[in-house]
């Protein structure tokens, strides 16, 4: 889950990125069949950067102290933060979100089927063309146009113009845009994007009706005229569905010059650049001897990597190097971090100690999330090094630690637990 909602926020970070380098530098230029395509290819590339990882890596690691103490009380405060579900209520709200999207499309899926059915169907140029007797705005979707019998006659250029979204195939990028608006519904940027695509689909079918030997300025006025109408269909093209101003602006652009496609380039380095700042420094250092506890420690420090010795090293004596690879994500105890294994030993080790002191142990946490090879490190007292080995061995399943390439891995930690004299 938590993995699903960085990869959420990480790939709805580069689709923000690149929405934003095509309302800044491509949506002026009149290129409008690479910009759909690159529009579509972009985004669906954004989708997958997140899989791949450029980070630099510092030589010194920063290990970060743990102590299991065995007696002792928790603020509420502590038990409030541990306690509250932020995981599962940030999910629940993306998937309601994810939902109320759904759910407007399939409303506008079946008002289009409900007004085609009302209307007479006949074939026409080779798509199905439904003729109202209401007056209704125009619109295609697939092979299908809906219009009224009204501007069939006295309009033919609409129908001209509907002709060119069905030929252009309009309503297939609609289509394969609408899982990304489902995905990253909550990113302003990708409805800014839709609505970026469907002017797209308006410039090219305006410039087919003009090439067709349409008169121009004929045209623009009809635009005019039509420009006030019902915004009925998310999914469907329509004849004035689309910003009308920029629409006769861009028919009286001249044509952009060939060589301002190699600025398109420029995405590169910013795509590369925001990759690395999703994916900041780690620190890890190449040689870390976490299983060696020295005699004179006061303080054991949770070791951030993994550990992966070879076989003969497993069986070797603790004190010997393994070689550290970077965790992408610790494992997790309980839904918490480390300290809810903390507080579950509190819970657990119940014992009345008339003396103060120690137990140091180690153990691993499993790929599959199990405690294993539980030793003492450090001794206090046979009773209670028995008592700390028996419940940390009995600890409930981890969700394991997971590297940078999302494998789940195993992890070695070295723990004091704590006894004091009770009062």
């Amino acid at each position: 889950m938590t993995h699903f909602l960085l990869y959420i926020a990480r790939a709805g970070l580069y689709l923000g990125v690149f929405f934003a380098f095509y309302l800044l530098f491509m949506r002026r230029t009149t290129f409008f069949r690479l910009n759909r395509a690159l529009l579509l290819a972009g985004s669906f590339l954004c989708l997958l950067l997140p899989f791949f990882r450029l980070r630099t890596v510092t030589a010194a690691a920063a290990a970060s102290d743990l102590e299991l103490v065995a007696t002792g009380t928790e603020t509420a405060e502590q038990v409030v933060r541990a306690a509250f579900p932020w995981k599962e209520v940030l999910l629940g709200v993306y998937a309601a979100g994810l939902l109320a999207t759904l759910a407007l499309y399939l409303v506008s899926v079946w008002r289009m089927g409900r007004l085609m059915r009302s209307g007479e169907s006949m074939d026409m140029e080779g798509c199905r063309l439904f003729l109202l007797d209401e007056d209704v705005p125009s619109f295609s979707w697939g092979r299908k146009v809906v219009m009224s019998r009204k501007d069939l006659q006295q309009n033919p250029a609409i129908f001209t113009h509907e002709m060119m979204h069905v030929r252009c195939r309009h309503s297939l990028d609609l289509l394969l845009f609408f899982p990304l608006q489902l995905l990253f519904w909550w990113n302003p940027l990708v409805w800014i994007t839709r609505e970026e695509l469907r002017l797209l689909h308006e410039y090219e079918a305006d410039e087919g009706v003009i090439q067709k030997g349409i008169d121009a300025t004929g045209y623009q006025l009809l635009l005019v005229r039509k420009a006030v109408g019902e915004h009925r269909f998310t999914l469907a093209s329509g004849f004035q569905h689309a910003k009308l101003k920029s629409r006769i602006e861009m028919m009286l652009k001249p044509g952009s010059s060939r060589w301002m496609r190699w600025s398109y380039l420029a995405l590169v380095p910013v795509l590369a650049c925001f990759m690395f700042i999703c994916n900041p420094a780690r620190a890890v250092n190449p040689q870390v001897e976490n299983e060696v506890i020295a005699d004179d420690l006061t303080d054991v420090q949770d070791a951030p990597v993994q550990d992966t010795p070879a076989p003969e090293q497993q069986a070797a004596p603790s004190r010997q190097r393994s070689e550290a690879i970077l965790l992408e994500q610790m494992p997790t105890f309980n839904g918490g971090d480390s300290s809810e294994f903390s507080r579950w030993v509190n819970d657990q080790l119940d014992i009345q100690s008339d003396i103060s002191g120690r137990v140091l142990v180690q153990f691993v946490v499993g790929t599959d999330g199990m405690v294993r090879n539980v030793e003492v490190m450090r001794s206090l007292r046979e009773d209670l090094d028995n008592a700390v080995v028996q419940i940390v061995s009995s600890s409930p399943r981890w969700e394991p630690g997971i590297n940078a390439q999302g494998e789940p891995v195993q992890v070695h930690f070295a723990i004091p637990v704590v006894f004091q004299i009770a009062e």
